[in-house]
């Protein structure tokens, strides 16, 4: 069967890989992990090297792309670009409350402890032994992406000719509740810039947290619609056209209905669309994991949440919050409901084995380029400078130019100039 698909501007070849989900225990049970191949239409594009994309999350697949555009238009001139779909998401041994069904919570627990940075890098590296064991690959790491990277360069840096981040330069040694500090203050001053941009912004969503206190809404998955759901549409006031979309919907959001006022089913359905963690189960099951290095995070953000009185779902002027996540939506979630005795396993581990080695990045000899946001929500500035400054033959682009989704938005234009960043360029 001919493998390769035809796509605008490039073709795509399908791979998969058998690998373990321990790495400890080679002979033991294994995963299906999948990486989609994209090459341009150039003469000789086949033989171009390679390099492998970490998609942010975690807990979600790589794109599915549509055409050569963006930043493919700009990786295609030089590589072949490998998807990953990182173990867990998209076609890599997908999970979710079914496929997790026939294991006890303790199993639960045990399987998903092998979904972290470092084993999704060991598959990386596993996966290059294949496709290009004569030769280290070049990485793109957008956001929880780039956490992988810092990893690649702690565990395996003899696998890497050169790196690019963007948005995703983690601390290395600061806890869950530090990194949580710091994003509340700045989901705090994104819901400041969002009313300041839209004067009514603040009167719509009292008006609807009121109407939720007052009637039973129902998402069309049937889960209800409470304040502190609606509180998690803050989650998109850290992308480019993020606040936009949420402004347009939130206008929406309430009809007059026979018997008074009704939540409107297109609000509902946008909802719905504009939040993932229903389908993205891992998100929330590990979003705290990746920071802990031999800690447990016993739910970090809604304990830091109570230094942060102005993001109580009571409160007389309601906040969005932010990518944080929170023990309750295991409970009002429905897909996440089956999985609540594992998260609390998850969040209680004390022993998540450390992600980085300090030595190893201070003498870190492989060239990395990252794209730093200075008005990023999701990733502290000045933890990103922190650890720019740890890490040996890193240089950096900062930005206030794009939010956290730059790549998406204007990506051909960042990649090229992370590639010169890497040439040693001099950027004007």
């Amino acid at each position: 069967m001919n493998n390769i698909a035809q796509l605008e501007g490039m073709r795509c070849r399908k791979h998969y890989f058998t690998l373990p989900l321990d790495y400890a225990q080679p002979q033991g049970p294994t995963l299906k992990v999948f990486a989609r191949e994209l090459q341009g239409l150039q003469t000789n594009a086949e033989n171009l090297p390679i390099l492998l994309y970490f998609q942010g999350g975690p807990g979600f697949a790589a794109q599915r792309p549509l055409a050569n555009s963006g930043w493919l238009k700009r990786a295609l001139q030089e590589f072949r670009v490998l998807l990953l779909d990182q173990r867990g998401t998209g076609l890599s041994s997908p999970v979710s409350y079914r496929t997790l069904s026939g294991l006890s919570a303790t199993q639960q627990a045990e399987y998903l402890r092998h979904f972290r940075a470092d084993n999704i890098v060991r598959d990386a590296e596993a996966i290059r032994q294949q496709l290009s064991p004569q030769m280290p690959w070049s990485v793109l790491g957008q956001s929880f992406g780039g956490f992988c990277i810092l990893h690649y360069l702690s565990a395996a840096p003899e696998g890497l000719q050169q790196a690019f981040i963007t948005g995703g330069i983690p601390s290395l040694t600061r806890s869950a509740d530090e990194v949580y500090r710091a994003t509340y203050q700045r989901v705090l001053d994104k819901n400041r810039e969002f009313q300041r941009r839209f004067p009514d912004a603040q009167q719509l969503l009292n008006t609807l947290a009121a109407h939720l206190r007052q009637h039973q809404e129902y998402l069309p998955n049937g889960d209800r619609l409470t304040v502190e759901m609606l509180q998690l549409l803050g989650i998109n006031l850290g992308m480019m056209q993020g606040p936009e979309a949420v402004y347009y919907l939130l206008e929406q959001a309430l009809l007059e209905g026979t018997d008074g006022q009704i939540l409107n089913p297109l609000f509902a359905e946008h909802f719905t669309q504009m939040l993932s963690y229903h389908t993205n189960p891992l998100y929330v099951l590990l979003h705290e994991a990746i920071y802990c290095q031999q800690t447990s995070s016993n739910w970090a953000a809604q304990r830091v949440r109570a230094e942060y009185p102005e993001f109580a779902p009571d409160a007389a002027e309601l906040l969005l919050t932010g990518e944080m996540v929170y023990p309750w939506m295991l409970h009002q979630i429905s897909n996440l409901r089956p999985l609540q005795p594992c998260a609390e396993l998850l969040a209680s581990k004390p022993d998540w084995p450390t992600l980085y080695n300090l030595q190893k990045l201070a003498a870190n000899k492989v060239p990395v380029a990252a794209a730093i946001y200075s008005e990023d929500m999701y990733v502290a500035r000045e933890y990103s400078l922190e650890t720019a400054a740890q890490v040996a033959n890193l240089r950096y682009w900062l930005t206030s130019e794009y939010e956290h989704n730059g790549i998406r938005m204007d990506g051909e234009h960042i990649l090229d100039r992370l590639i010169a960043l890497n040439k040693g360029a001099q950027l004007r």
